[in-house]
């Protein structure tokens, strides 16, 4: 561990950040891109999807990558290609243009943020790893609460191709630091162990389940084909992905980490959580935009206040956990969520934005004490596998997030048409409340009772991984 943690920490804190800012910036400058480059709502989602389906697709094998390659070759190749990508899509002038950039920036994130979370794990001694953590954490965080106002603000006064070259600075600043590190040396031994034809089955799995989501709401989407071919296209790879994993002698999904029940239970749980959260989050700017006929700076305030609900709960979550447990505090913090998301529903016929926000910020508190689940499965990896357990990890959140603004707006297109745009955000907002109840209970069942546990998972997967 030859890192200097401060530099370390800056990488994490300026990644963190940028590749999380990118999940949220556009949902509020959405109605003013939609405007100028004449887009529907299915290429609208796009947009969003376009950044998040390679960044969960490619993560399948990125944590892997980093874990046979190392994390400072990855590190850079990613945040020059992450920078390429923001300066195409701040130049569009088309949806394709613009999509093609999305793509590509988040073909460079799926590289670059396991890369700095296996970084995390294997260049800062253990007694400094929960400052890095929390670092990640609050970067996160400040995401979520800066990423809605600055993409509406700079949308609004700028134009909405600012937030793309707004990108740039911070795929360059980490490049720099980088260049002095030394940190994430290549294993000779792994070094040729990708399996590139069950990545081909993962990514072609997700972008056609997630087109069949968008093509259940939006029936014209794709001209004369239908979504249920989508949905079987999106099934058969399915199929064939885990056949070529399970047979492989070099899983990108190792078995040993899945039958880890910290890791098991935390992609599951995290997945659930995002589904939910993450599509009602993006359409929420753009039903207060359409339905209350505010501004993209004003439509950010709600999610702003999600974000700082979040942060003000965060210093509670870690004695929650000392004294419930993993298990019990993660499970309390999605029923607060699902209880936020039916408050906002229950009050969305009113025509302001005051009565959202007790339910906007329980959303965002119980959101807090979902956080352990990442601390709680990295714990419980080997280092040799940190950085395919952090791609894992991350892949869950961006695979959840993309199906969730999918799902999310398959519900709300689908309500929408008889009945309008806040009747179908209303039951949207019911289906992600419904979503986080299943959540909870998959917490409950799946994640360990306590911390000890997690160390004796840990014992368990170091004995059953190969050395």
């Amino acid at each position: 561990m030859d890192a200097r943690p401060g530099s370390v920490f800056a990488v994490i804190a300026l990644v963190a950040f940028v590749t999380s800012v990118d999940n949220t910036i556009v949902a509020t400058a959405a109605p003013s891109i939609a405007a100028e480059l004449g887009l529907g709502l299915t290429a609208t989602q796009w947009v969003t999807l376009g950044y998040m389906l390679p960044f969960a697709g490619l993560l399948l094998a990125g944590g892997a990558v980093i874990d046979r390659w190392g994390a400072r070759p990855v590190l850079s190749a990613g945040l020059a290609v992450f920078g390429v990508g923001a300066i195409v899509g701040g130049l569009a002038g088309s949806a394709f243009v613009l999509i093609t950039g999305r793509a590509v920036q988040g073909a460079a994130a799926a590289l670059v943020v396991p890369a700095t979370l296996s970084l995390l794990r294997t260049s800062v001694a253990p007694g400094k790893r929960p400052t890095g953590v929390a670092i990640w954490t609050a970067s996160l965080a400040v995401a979520l609460a800066a990423g809605p106002a600055i993409g509406g603000a700079v949308s609004e006064h700028l134009g909405w191709s600012w937030i793309f070259f707004g990108n740039v600075p911070f795929a360059v600043a980490p490049l720099l630091i980088i260049a002095r590190l030394r940190v994430g040396r290549a294993d000779p031994e792994q070094s040729s162990t990708l399996a590139p034809t069950a990545l081909a089955l993962g990514c072609a799995a997700m972008v056609l389940g997630t087109a069949a989501l968008v093509g259940l709401g939006d029936h014209a989407a794709y001209g004369p084909v239908p979504w249920t071919a989508f949905a079987g296209a999106a099934l058969i790879a399915s199929v064939l992905f885990v056949h070529h994993d399970r047979r492989s002698h070099h899983p990108i999904v190792p078995r040993s980490l899945l039958r880890t029940r910290p890791i098991a239970g935390g992609l599951v749980v995290q997945l659930l959580w995002g589904l939910g959260v993450s599509g009602a989050f993006f359409f929420t700017p753009m039903a207060h935009q359409a339905a209350l006929g505010i501004g993209p700076t004003a439509a950010a305030v709600p999610l702003v206040l999600v974000a700082v609900a979040l942060v003000l709960a965060t210093p509670f979550v870690a004695p929650a956990v000392r004294v419930f447990g993993p298990r019990a505090t993660v499970a309390a913090g999605l029923i607060a969520v699902a209880a936020g998301l039916f408050a906002v529903a229950a009050v969305n016929h009113l025509p302001a934005v005051g009565p959202r926000i007790p339910g906007l910020i329980l959303v965002g508190a119980g959101s807090a004490f979902t956080t352990p689940l990442t601390s709680h499965a990295l714990d419980a990896a080997p280092e040799s596998r940190s950085g395919t357990v952090s791609g894992l990890l991350t892949a869950s959140r961006e695979l959840s997030s993309a199906l969730g603004v999918a799902l999310i707006g398959a519900v709300l297109a689908v309500v929408a048409r008889g009945d309008g745009l806040a009747v179908g955000y209303t039951a949207g907002l019911v289906v992600a409340g419904a979503l986080e109840l299943l959540a909870a209970l998959a917490a409950a069942l799946m994640l360990a009772p306590r911390t000890g546990v997690v160390r004796e998972a840990q014992s368990d997967s170091r004995a059953c991984s190969p050395t």
